[in-house]
């Protein structure tokens, strides 16, 4: 099967020396609101390979930070400051996006130099022109300005590829769109899994953020993409609220309390399990807090109890599914792992994925976070940066940036460029 990747332009096609390419990166990250410090340094790290293959070229760099009325939607000089630091080269910044400065800044540059632009979502027009309307985007003050002074356009935006912004689809039909390494590895790695060569093949689904998960899971057994859907945390407690088990007060008001469609969504999980009821693996015990005592499913759950973890029984059949699988997909901790007494689970199925020696993807901030503090990312085949771009993109959604990406390749193929 063709990597969706193998439709985009990418950078080994291409000999970038001497030319100006703007380079679209996703930094938008965390910031101390006390200090405006910024917290964390992960996506700046995923960038840091396209950048260098472009050590030969004028480089102008376009990123975005949070959005208005948010308390970090604030300038990128200090994400300029990041990338220098990182890259042990200079990186200018100009605290504009476009306009007489920032054009004769960008001629006046010179091969191997780096210049970061403003953030994007400084300028309305970045957000507010429809997504679908590229003639409007073409019309727009930031690429008429901008794309005369680019030779190129590269696009390493992996996290931002389900939001069809100007500055993310906008020089489609203008430059050559390239995808940049972060988007080639991710989606040549999530094409891989997604292919139907590799079986048996699971996905491991946890976590508290059930409306994504399950989005997730209809998505995977619809299309017959994944063999298991293993279910933890708060989204194996909707499968089983869903399945007419008691889960207990305190967790059904959680489920409520943070999804507002939390009926729709129980309705999709009992359809699931409806269609695909040997599919989908639950727990069959659990360990609640902050008794720590362990239950079979189906016992009642005390009103006063929260499940924290899965039980020893279901550790040893997760772990017995993930031994015979040759693709694995992991998203979301098996319950509340930042407490010791409730680890188990996380850690145990996070080591046993670490194990297996098939294809290994990884994905969400607290599933990264595991691992690292066991020392296991180098075991897994795939880290992705995504957050909710990589959600959306296993949930079968329309992905505009790889979309731009293919489109250009077909215009400018046909232009003989490359």
């Amino acid at each position: 099967m063709e990597s969706e990747a193998e439709e985009f332009f990418t950078l080994k096609e291409f000999d970038l020396s001497g030319s100006t390419v703007f380079l679209r990166v996703d930094v938008n990250s965390p910031i101390n609101p006390e200090t405006g410090e910024i917290i964390g340094t992960t996506r700046f790290h995923s960038h840091l390979d396209t950048i260098r293959s472009l050590s030969g070229s004028k480089v102008v760099i376009l990123a975005h930070q949070s959005r208005p009325g948010k308390e970090d939607f604030t300038s990128l000089r200090e994400h300029a400051r990041i990338f220098e630091s990182l890259l042990d080269r200079r990186v200018d910044f100009v605290d504009s996006l476009f306009g007489d400065y920032v054009s004769t800044r960008v001629k006046r540059m010179k091969d191997g130099e780096i210049l970061m632009l403003e953030n994007t979502r400084f300028y309305s027009e970045e957000v507010s022109i429809d997504g679908s309307d590229l003639a409007a985007m073409e019309q727009s003050n930031i690429v008429r300005r901008l794309s005369p002074l680019m030779d190129y356009f590269v696009n390493d935006a992996f996290p931002a590829i389900h939001r069809p912004q100007t500055t993310l689809v906008g020089f489609q039909r203008i430059v050559p769109n390239i995808a940049g390494q972060l988007i080639e590895r991710e989606v040549s790695s999530l094409s891989r899994f997604m292919s139907g060569d590799i079986r048996p093949k699971i996905a491991i689904l946890a976590g508290a953020k059930i409306n994504e998960s399950i989005s997730v899971a209809e998505n995977f057994l619809k299309s017959g993409s994944v063999d298991f859907i293993v279910t933890g945390g708060v989204v194996a407690n909707a499968f089983l609220w869903a399945k007419g088990i008691s889960i207990g007060k305190k967790n059904e008001e959680f489920i409520v309390k943070n999804n507002k469609n939390h009926k729709e969504l129980i309705a999709t999980c009992r359809e699931l399990l409806r269609k695909f009821p040997s599919n989908i693996v639950l727990p069959t015990d659990l360990i609640l807090n902050p008794s720590r005592r362990r239950i079979i499913v189906g016992d009642q759950v005390p009103d006063d109890e929260i499940i924290a973890d899965i039980g020893v029984d279901t550790v040893v059949e997760f772990i017995d599914r993930i031994s015979t699988a040759q693709a694995i997909f992991m998203n979301g901790p098996m319950g509340m792992y930042e407490l010791p007494d409730y680890s188990t689970g996380t850690y145990e199925i996070a080591r046993a994925v670490a194990r297996n020696r098939g294809l290994k993807i990884a994905g969400g901030g607290h599933t990264l976070s595991v691992l690292e503090a066991l020392n296991l990312m180098s075991k897994i085949t795939h880290a992705s940066t995504g957050g909710g771009a990589l959600i959306s993109y296993l949930s079968g959604e329309d992905m505009p940036v790889l979309e731009a990406l293919k489109a250009s390749k077909k215009h400018f193929s046909r232009k003989h460029y490359g």
